[in-house]
């Protein structure tokens, strides 16, 4: 019998934490892209081979879009794609850090389907399908219900916390916090861990496609800054940043940030 999909993911992330723990943080080889997009590691070009070969043999009519492959326009042409970042959070696997991810996905006519966040260090398995639910370690998600910004834990980067980034130069007293991760982040939010995040930077498809569908099917919202729900697969594969949070808590910090 053919697999599901998320059963297939679930797998090829599993292997592929088993392959990332052979390599062992500072000790692991490093170099800077030569693009300026940050750093890589030898784990995070054994994990792409690993997982590129385990999933398009699995599904080779899939198209396949990666943080560690060189793109193609073929992916566009294709119904269904994956979307894989091999180690989201590489620069705290480099310094030996746990907040690290194997984020993978796959997306149907720019929609995504099934997603798995995976954090080897933590054995966490963060999972979702179209209609099945959302789960970690098999225990059902649900996001946080605070409707109070100001009382609210939410995820940000420095940057996004300007006043030029809020109404009026109003920036919400809400607690900050960070996690090097942005699919950690969001499966975070989708537990209920945190109220709510927001990037206000692009994003990458690979950093968030696994987290768009895990924050549905927990039963939050996740939209770009403008409000707009995200598109994958696109030519140029990024989101226009990233509002995600309980039902109340996304409306309110659209309702906060300075329109784009």
């Amino acid at each position: 019998m053919l697999a599901t999909d998320l059963e297939l993911l679930i797998d090829a992330a599993r292997a592929a934490g088993k392959i990332a723990m052979t390599y062992t943080g500072p000790q692991t080889r490093r170099w800077d892209k030569p693009d300026g997009t940050g750093p890589v590691t030898e784990a995070d070009l054994a994990v792409n081979d690993l997982l590129h070969d385990r999933l398009r043999t699995a599904r080779p009519d899939y198209g396949w879009l990666s943080e560690e492959s060189e793109d193609n326009d073929d992916r566009l042409s294709r119904e269904r794609v994956f979307i894989v970042d091999p180690i989201d959070g590489t620069r705290s696997f480099a310094e030996g850090s746990s907040t690290w991810a194997h984020a993978i996905a796959v997306a149907e006519r720019g929609i995504v389907t099934a997603g798995v966040i995976y954090l080897p260090m933590r054995d966490l398995m963060y999972v979702a399908a179209t209609g099945q639910g959302a789960t970690v370690n098999g225990k059902p998600l649900e996001p946080s219900r605070t409707r109070d910004l100001n009382t609210a834990a939410i995820l940000a980067n420095r940057p996004s916390m300007l006043a030029a980034n809020w109404r009026g130069g109003a920036v919400p007293k809400f607690t900050r916090a960070y996690r090097p991760s942005l699919a950690y982040r969001m499966a975070t939010v989708a537990e209920g861990r945190f109220d709510g995040m927001i990037t206000l930077h692009p994003c990458w498809e690979w950093d968030v496609a696994a987290g768009d569908l895990i924050l549905r099917e927990a039963g939050a919202l996740c939209t770009d800054k403008t409000g707009a729900p995200p598109l994958f697969n696109n030519a140029h594969p990024t989101i226009n940043g990233l509002v995600a949070g309980g039902q109340d808590m996304h409306g309110l910090l659209c309702a906060a940030l300075r329109p784009s």
